[in-house]
């Protein structure tokens, strides 16, 4: 029976993180994962993926609408961005696959099951054998929440992991959920010309979300065609013999399309750990309680990533890994996330944000000024034929600090990282007046940080 210091259950970033920090500070790791493939969820049924679909479906739009590239006349189906999709993720499981090997990290593919608080048992294509960690590391993630009243075995319902082996490019869709997920898929099978219903449990699409960048997404959205229907809550799902999927809701409404995609909720992968044999109890999100050095109830067992709760975020997964293992080694770990953490939500236009809302500010009463760049009056986005998006800064009207960012369109997701690195500056490292005193290349985006900084200053 073979002794690894530290056991990675699961191969996602919180799991790559524990592994790569634990076997460079010495330790002997082992990872387990079902797949045979490395990288989890992350790689291949959720960022990855979705992200990939996302760029190649905004670049065909973008062609699309310029006059230059609109008459060639290609027409693009859903596989093939899933084929294109599947390239990344083999690209990106193969680099990963390197990471174990030149870290000497033992992979074992196989479902990982606890058999007490040291030993676990791996059931996989060659039989089961059982491995012993003086340290255990649960990073197994999460899946989409199925609910039991819905079949998923029929074909033309899915959720966002089976939506990827869909054969074709559905006529219409309705998709249950309004979330990140939801509304990035909305974006990605409108602009593919479905004919796209967007249910919404709620009154407002991403509420975390600062109101002017909801509102811009939810005009932009309608106006590409999405359908959105708010508060909404469904009572049936079913497919009928002419080929469509009807959603009832308790509205009484009946909406009918091609094909069906559940958004609405995911669930940690816990249930099939066996966790009763360590006493270990999840809640009923099949989520795990940790504390501040990621441990569970049991000092020797942790946990990181999805699995976990909030963030929920792969580059927050890998730091929660990096941490836990540092705890691991040394017995102590000072680091942790970072108070304000960025937001990425690749819908077409693309969202990022970081910091409070101005609501939120307004709340806490918060002496604070706004600060506006359209993208449409910026040099690069008049060359990549970018006509929508903005920035947006919210500073102290006293100190000048910053105290929010919130960007929506072009490259947002890449643009919100140079206020980050401005935010995290401590004292007068912290000034907008920054951006009007620094000089930006010409012409890009991140000329937007001058524009809505003078913008706002002008206000005072």
């Amino acid at each position: 029976m073979k002794e690894y210091d530290v056991v990675v259950l699961g191969s996602g970033p919180g799991g790559e993180g524990t592994a790569m920090t634990a076997s460079k500070s010495g330790k002997s790791v082992a990872v387990i994962d079902k797949l045979t493939e490395i990288g989890g969820g992350c790689v291949h049924w959720g960022t990855i993926p979705s992200k990939t679909l996302r760029h190649m479906i905004w670049r065909y739009q973008s062609n699309k609408q310029d006059p230059i590239f609109s008459m060639m006349g290609n027409e693009i189906e859903f596989q093939d961005l899933v084929d294109r999709a599947q390239n990344v993720i083999t690209k990106q499981s193969n680099m990963r696959s390197s990471f174990y090997d030149r870290n000497d990290v033992t992979f074992y593919d196989g479902h990982g099951t606890f058999v007490d608080e040291h030993k676990i048992e791996i059931d996989g294509p060659h039989g089961k054998e059982t491995i012993i960690g003086k340290s255990i590391v649960i990073a197994v993630g999460t899946r989409p929440y199925r609910p039991d009243d819905i079949d998923f075995s029929d074909p033309r319902i899915c959720d966002s992991n089976s939506i990827l082996s869909l054969p074709e490019t559905p006529s219409s869709i309705t998709i249950y959920g309004a979330g990140v997920i939801g509304c990035e898929y909305a974006s990605i099978f409108r602009a593919l010309g479905c004919k796209v219903n967007l249910v919404n449990t709620r009154d407002k699409l991403l509420s975390f979300l600062d109101d002017e960048i909801v509102d811009a997404l939810s005009y932009h959205l309608r106006d590409n065609g999405v359908l959105i229907r708010h508060n909404e809550v469904y009572t049936k799902v079913e497919s009928n013999e002419k080929g469509c999927v009807v959603l009832h809701s308790k509205s009484g409404k009946q909406l009918k399309s091609e094909y069906f995609l559940w958004a609405n909720g995911r669930t940690g992968n816990t249930d099939t750990l066996n966790l009763a044999a360590v006493n270990l109890q999840a809640n009923k999100r099949q989520q795990l309680m940790v504390n501040e050095n990621y441990q569970t109830e049991i000092d020797h067992i942790y946990a990181v990533g999805d699995v976990i709760g909030f963030p929920g975020l792969a580059s927050a997964s890998y730091d929660q890994g990096r941490f836990a293992a540092t705890h691991i080694v040394e017995g102590c770990c000072d680091r942790r996330l970072v108070d304000n953490i960025p937001s990425g939500i690749y819908t077409i236009p693309e969202i990022s944000s970081i910091g409070p809302t101005e609501a939120e500010l307004t709340e806490k009463k918060v002496p604070y000024e706004v600060g506006h760049a359209m993208f449409r009056s910026l040099a690069r986005a008049q060359i990549v034929n970018v006509r929508v998006g903005m920035l947006k800064i919210l500073f102290h009207r006293e100190t000048f600090e910053i105290l929010g960012i919130h960007c929506f369109g072009y490259q947002a997701a890449e643009i919100i990282h140079i206020g980050q690195a401005i935010m995290s500056q401590k004292g007068e490292g912290n000034d907008i007046r920054y951006f009007v005193n620094t000089t930006f290349n010409y012409p890009t985006m991140a000329e937007a940080y001058r524009v809505a900084a003078y913008n706002g200053l002008n206000r005072l």
